[in-house]
């Protein structure tokens, strides 16, 4: 599913619900939380995808010589 489907309407739709559920105070505080959530994740992404590219950049013995 791609995020970009949603569109403007479904991201109205999601903050009305949100501020529904957690109501205006809360809001900035569940926004900050989900903020650092995703960044979190996207750090935690990135670097299993850097770990998958480390034992390519290993050198052999054939190549030291």
């Amino acid at each position: 599913m791609n995020l970009a489907a949603i569109g403007v309407p479904g991201l109205i739709i999601i903050l009305v619900i949100v501020l529904i559920l957690f109501g205006p105070r809360k809001l900035p505080e569940v926004g900050s939380a989900v903020g650092k959530t995703l960044a979190e994740f996207k750090k935690s992404a990135k670097d299993i995808m850097d770990d998958d590219e480390e034992p390519k950049k290993i050198e052999t013995k054939e190549q030291v010589k």
